[in-house]
């Protein structure tokens, strides 16, 4: 396949940062948002598996791969990173489906709820939204795990030990010892990125959108997760399971959080088969939605 890179043109002055993201083939829109310490690469795999059928666009957010740095005057939240990506959004066409993996998924949340006319269909991978469980029971709880490892990176940033930083995060989430079987191409990438680890922290233990809010997105929805994924990223996938009103689970046996990365056959097949059973309505979200309500009374 013959992959496009591009990077798609915003005129508003209010957004001077140009998104830069990954293109292709044709068809509805489909797009795909990055975990963090990671980029728009992830997603080659799935890109390749929906190209026959789909147009497909991965971006880059604040601070991965070719996307813009992140802010140094203000905190990050999750809904400057929805306004990055707003121009390809606007690209993919409407509706589109949204796919995101962790970090990705938790932007993919906030993104569906701000504009969910647009959006027919939604895939998240392990959404790491870890205010909701915050929100549904103060610490201690199941997320003082990424709490703990995101200030143990943070102490390793602050004696110059971007390593150790990147070691701490990466062995949270793959297992004790991933981050030293690591081959050396992919260690400088993450180093580079493992600096705003605290802004990743900030953007979402801080958020403040309610759970109930969620409530609201009435699309398809693929909620996956990996039988042996963190219980911080459990305790948000329980919770949002409870309250998305079409939502389905899968879980995927012998698999952890970076599923889409260390499993892609098996994750992308999941995805790709949930978009064939939702394809994007010919007449539209509206006129979609329309028909449900005058079919559910």
């Amino acid at each position: 396949m013959n992959t496009m890179v591009t990077a798609a043109i915003d005129e508003r002055p209010v957004l001077p940062a140009v998104p830069f993201h990954r293109e292709a083939g044709s068809g509805p829109g489909v797009v795909c948002i990055h975990c963090n310490a990671s980029s728009s690469s992830q997603w080659r795999p799935l890109m390749d598996r929906l190209a026959p059928r789909h147009r497909v666009l991965a971006p880059d957010t604040h601070g991965a791969g070719r996307g813009p740095a992140w802010p140094t005057d203000r905190p990050l939240t999750l809904h400057d990173e929805v306004a990055l990506l707003e121009p390809v959004f606007e690209r993919a066409g409407a509706p589109f489906a949204l796919v995101g993996h962790s970090y990705g998924a938790a932007v993919a949340l906030l993104a569906a709820l701000k504009q969910p006319e647009r959006v027919h269909a939604l895939v998240l991978y392990e959404p790491t939204l870890f205010a909701l469980v915050d929100a549904a029971s103060p610490a201690p709880n199941a997320a003082d795990g990424i709490r703990e490892t995101v200030a143990r990176a943070a102490a390793a940033l602050a004696a110059g030990h971007r390593a150790a930083a990147a070691e701490a995060f990466i062995d949270y989430w793959m297992g004790v010892g991933a981050w030293a079987a690591k081959p050396e191409s992919q260690r400088s990438a993450i180093e580079a990125a493992i600096v705003n680890v605290q802004g990743w922290g900030g953007a979402l233990l801080g958020e403040t959108t309610p759970l109930a809010a969620f409530r609201a997105l009435d699309m398809p929805v693929l909620l996956m997760q990996g039988s042996e994924t963190t219980t911080s990223a459990r305790a948000v996938s329980n919770l949002l399971a409870r309250t998305l009103p079409r939502g389905e689970t899968q879980t995927f046996r012998g698999v952890g959080h970076m599923g889409p990365i260390t499993h892609p056959a098996v994750v992308d097949t999941a995805i790709a088969d949930f978009l064939r059973r939702h394809p994007a309505p010919p007449g539209g979200p509206v006129i979609a939605r329309t028909m449900r309500s005058l079919c559910s009374n």
